[in-house]
Order: C-alpha cells, then structure tokens, then sequence
C-alpha cells in the first residue's frame, strides 16, 4: 500500500468519461432540433390546452360564485394566474417526454449524459458515490468503506438535538415536559 485510502471495489468497472455538460455547453445540430420540437410541442399540446382549460374551470368557478371576483377588475386577475399556471404545468408535463428524445439522439452528448444519469447527479469527476442503502446487493451492507475519523467528524458537524418530551394535555398555557409531581414533591415549610 501507499498510504492512500482507496475507496474503489477491487473488481469494479471504471466508466468512460462523460462529458460535462453545464453552462457552457454549445447543443448539436439536431440538439438545436430537438430543442425546437420540443419547445413547440410542449406549448401547443400541452400548455396551451392545460391554460385554456384552467381558465374556462376558473371562470365557471367564479360564475357559480364559489371563486369571487375582484371588486375593480372583476375575474381577470383570477383568470390570469390560472393561465399562468396552466402554462407552466403543461411546460413542465412534457419534461419527461422531452427528456426521452434527447435519450433516442445517437452522438449527442447531452442524450448521453441523460442516458447516464448525470443531469440527476452532478458529482465532480474523481468522486465515487455512496451505493443506496435499498440496492439488493444481497449483504445489505455498502461498499462504500468509511474510517471512524471520518465518522467522527461527521458526528461533530451534525447538530445534536435533545428530544423534548411530549404533552398529552392539549394546554398550552403550560410549558411541555413540566409535570405537577414534580413541583409537588417539594416541602416549602
């Protein structure tokens, strides 16, 4: 040994190298592509029928009289936020959908680093994570080996909480853990 923990399984896989993908990143041709159809798509079948609805459900909300109208601009503002909203939800919705395009593309880096699970988990590179405890690896224990210093130093950052015993009394005039036997207890003569 040299000194140096190695925190590597002896038989594991090293994984190529993913590309980074972050801020500076420049999108292909067909990434442009996909983007477009992607913004287009998720607008007019999905945030446009989503805002459309959501303001036709608010506006008979408020002609029921179960949502009311502003005093001065009547039910606009309402309608408005409902709009919004139904945008949002129908851009959001398409995510997934979005995302499986990327994943089809063959060269693309992007496609490649969904495809590998980098936009969920952006650790830097060199940086070996933790298996989950719920992985069925059969043992139930990690791979990953900690030393007890460095539990130890985790034990420090942490901060400690001391639990605070439970009232069953539903006042809340008195403080909670303070019992009468206690005060009781006491001879004052």
């Amino acid at each position: 040994m040299n000194g140096r923990a190695d925190f590597r399984e002896p038989n594991a896989e090293v994984p190529r190298p993913i590309p980074h993908i972050g801020a500076d990143y420049i999108p292909t041709e067909e990434e442009r592509r996909v983007f477009a159809e992607c913004n287009d798509e998720s607008f007019w079948f999905r945030s446009v029928p989503l805002a459309a609805t959501s303001m036709l459900i608010t506006q008979g909300l408020i002609s029921k009289g179960i949502l009311s109208s502003h005093p001065k601009y009547g039910s606009i503002p309402k309608l408005i936020f409902a709009c919004i909203m139904g945008y949002f939800a129908g851009k959001l919705s398409y995510v997934k959908t979005c995302q499986e395009k990327f994943k089809n593309l063959e060269n693309s880096p992007l496609g490649e680093a969904l495809r590998s699970g980098q936009a969920r988990r952006s650790s830097p590179p060199g940086h070996y994570s933790q298996k989950s405890k719920y992985d069925s690896n059969g043992s139930g224990h990690s791979s990953f080996v900690t030393s007890p210093a460095a539990d130890n130093i985790e034990k420090e950052m942490l901060p400690h909480y001391e639990p605070i015993p439970f009232s069953a009394s539903m006042n809340e005039s008195a403080p909670t853990g303070i019992t009468d036997h206690i005060a009781q207890g006491r001879n004052f003569s």
